[in-house]
């Protein structure tokens, strides 16, 4: 027997390579399943809404304009409130005004005793052929005098025509005055938010200036285009009248409208009207609502998101959206059989509902496809199912 004395750590390397060479190598313990959770293939019947973006109106909107030219003397409302229809928004001065119809009084009243000259002076000359008529007929008088008396009484009678004439156009001239005047008064129109001047006080104004304007606002009316498909869908569901009847509790298809700050309005519209014609371009036409608009929240101007329910399907096979890959142009989801086992299908989705979405083609009911996990699986492999999801649809 050899001595492993003076070479002991030599000894001990090959007494362990020994054993090692004599256990063999122990193989490496098989991977388990991944976990993932699954979703079954639900069908009910959903509600389909669409979204839109909108833009708010006044339900109607009046430019102030004067009537008159004249030198801006005083405004007479605050910027940004309510006002009333004939309200006295502006005032141009009305000094040359009321010397015109000062004129027209005068011309008027000149005419007035033109007339009652032209009419005396045909008394007389009715007197002086009464009186010459049987003259005449008993030679006492030239039938030439009578004729003469004839013919002065016929110019009495054309004068006094002329100045009935002159009357009514001295009146006319006075009533035109009279509204020139009042038009010094630049008034609202309608009822409703009277916006910012665009002119200052001392400013030589016209017809053509736009002083301000005034929207009514309660109840105030949305703009929104929708798809041609959108729009059939509501056409027969909805009465396009043009007139809003917020009286009615309920509407066939109530709006809601979100506002800029992501709060959802309080009040829900209604839908009024449709537009002419859809836009070749773009391939919409413009859907008309109104709100009702109580403490004049909403302004024109404004936009929001329009949000209303087009259709029902029926039967639809839901699944959640978390479940649908999109690889290049194509939509996945990956199928777990009764036996656990991976199967990715090529599906058809339609429209979203909340946190699901709708599969037109590729699944059945009843179906299991994995809602969280996706990306750790492939098409044949084994899975772990170790928890269940079924949300319900947001409406």
């Amino acid at each position: 027997m050899t001595s492993c004395r003076g070479f002991q750590p030599m000894c001990v390397l090959a007494f362990l390579t020994t054993i090692l060479c004599a256990c063999g190598t122990k193989p490496s313990p098989k991977p388990s399943p991944p976990s993932v959770c699954v979703a079954p293939v639900t069908q009910q019947n959903v509600a389909i809404y669409g979204e839109w973006v909108a833009s708010l109106e006044g339900y109607t909107n009046a430019n102030i304009q004067p009537e008159v030219s004249g030198y801006l003397i005083h405004q007479s409302y605050r910027e940004g409130s309510f006002v009333h229809k004939g309200d006295v928004l502006f005032e141009i001065d009305p000094r040359p005004f009321q010397a015109a119809l000062d004129q027209a009084n005068g011309q008027l009243a000149q005419s007035r005793g033109q007339l009652a000259q032209a009419q005396a002076q045909l008394g007389l000359a009715t007197i002086n052929v009464n009186r010459d008529t049987p003259l005449a007929a008993a030679h006492a008088v030239a039938i030439s005098q009578l004729d003469t008396d004839r013919q002065t009484q016929k110019q009495d009678e054309a004068l006094i025509k002329t100045d009935q004439a002159n009357i009514e156009a001295a009146q006319a001239a006075v009533e035109t005055a009279q509204i020139n005047l009042g038009f010094t008064e630049v008034r609202s129109l309608i009822d409703g938010i009277a916006g910012i001047a665009t002119t200052q006080i001392g400013n030589l104004v016209s017809p053509t200036t736009v002083l301000t304007s005034v929207s009514q606002v309660q109840p105030v009316k949305v703009y929104f285009p929708i798809s041609e498909q959108e729009y059939l869908s509501l056409a027969g569901r909805v009465r396009f009248t043009g007139q809003p009847d917020l009286l009615q509790p309920t509407s066939p298809v109530p709006l809601q409208l979100t506002l800029a700050n992501g709060e959802v309005y309080k009040h829900s519209g209604r839908i009024l009207f449709a537009d002419r014609q859809v836009n070749q371009q773009t391939g919409t036409i413009t859907i008309v609502g109104a709100f009702s608009n109580p403490g004049n929240i909403l302004r024109p101007g404004q936009y929001g998101r329009i949000r209303a329910m087009t259709a029902t399907r029926k039967g639809a096979l839901l699944i959640p959206q978390s479940a649908v890959s999109q690889l290049q142009g194509r939509y996945q989801v990956a199928i777990v059989d009764p036996h656990n086992r991976v199967t990715i299908r090529n599906v058809e989705p339609g429209e979203r509902v909340g946190q699901l979405w709708v599969i037109n083609a590729g699944l059945t009911s009843g179906e299991r496809v994995i809602s969280e996990g996706v990306s750790k699986v492939k098409d044949g492999q084994v899975v772990t199912p170790s928890c269940e999801t079924a949300p319900a649809p947001q409406t």
